[in-house]
């Protein structure tokens, strides 16, 4: 989506729908409209929060990640921030929790310190991104970047909503280091990237879960059916 008119539409169609949770804010408005701004249009019509997915957040230098960057987010009115610590653990480290360098601590804060909510992803959607599968990251990445920042405190993770095995394998490997871990998965839809809603809250139980859906809603027809059809789905498994 890259229309501020486009996302009141839909929020105003679908903030009131049982279900809904929130909104995740992408880097296409962010950047054209400016985070404060696509913040105060969702905020006209629900006081539901907001996440904010940098796409990708976690992949600068720790100064940057942790930073003002952040600062940015929770004057604008964000809730919570997607990262993925492709840069490594300084980086994420410092994205969470902080930087403990006397020279930099007062200005890089971390999430917890600003009130936001540090939502970690460590493998994503779409295929050739792990070394086995012809991509850059190698294969044992992910789980690092889900174990060191449940180390963290963190408590939210983005999983691959259209990878069922990879979701099982994330959920029981957090299980041990967390007791309530909190999941979110993207991917969600059969026409789009192909991930299937049923199936995947199905992987995910008993733990809280989220699925984060985009064309599937705003690029339906019938934009109240879509959602409300989807919803139903998420509140059969509560």
């Amino acid at each position: 989506m890259r229309d501020i008119g486009d996302l009141g539409r839909i929020v105003e169609e679908t903030s009131d729908i049982d279900g809904i949770e929130g909104y995740k804010v992408g880097a296409i408005l962010a950047l054209k409209y400016g985070l404060s701004q696509i913040c105060e249009k969702i905020s006209s019509y629900t006081d539901l929060p907001i996440v904010y997915d940098h796409q990708k957040l976690g992949t600068d230098i720790p100064e940057i990640s942790g930073g003002d960057i952040l600062e940015v987010c929770k004057e604008a009115g964000v809730k919570g921030v997607i990262i993925f610590p492709q840069s490594g653990p300084e980086t994420l480290k410092a994205t969470v929790i902080g930087s403990e360098n006397e020279k930099l601590k007062d200005t890089v804060r971390g999430c917890f310190k600003l009130g936001l909510t540090p939502i970690v992803g460590g493998e994503m959607t779409h295929n050739k991104y792990l070394r086995s599968e012809g991509g850059y990251i190698a294969d044992d990445a992910p789980k690092r970047m889900y174990m060191d920042a449940a180390k963290l405190g963190v408590e939210h993770f983005v999983i691959p909503g259209t990878k069922i095995e990879k979701m099982r394998g994330y959920c029981l490997l957090l299980e041990k280091e967390l007791k309530e871990p909190k999941f979110l998965f993207p991917g969600i839809g059969k026409e789009y990237q192909g991930g299937d809603i049923v199936a995947a809250f199905e992987t995910v139980k008993p733990f809280s879960s989220y699925a984060i859906i985009g064309r599937a809603i705003y690029a339906a027809e019938d934009i109240k059916s879509a959602t409300r059809r989807l919803c139903e789905v998420a509140k059969s498994f509560l």
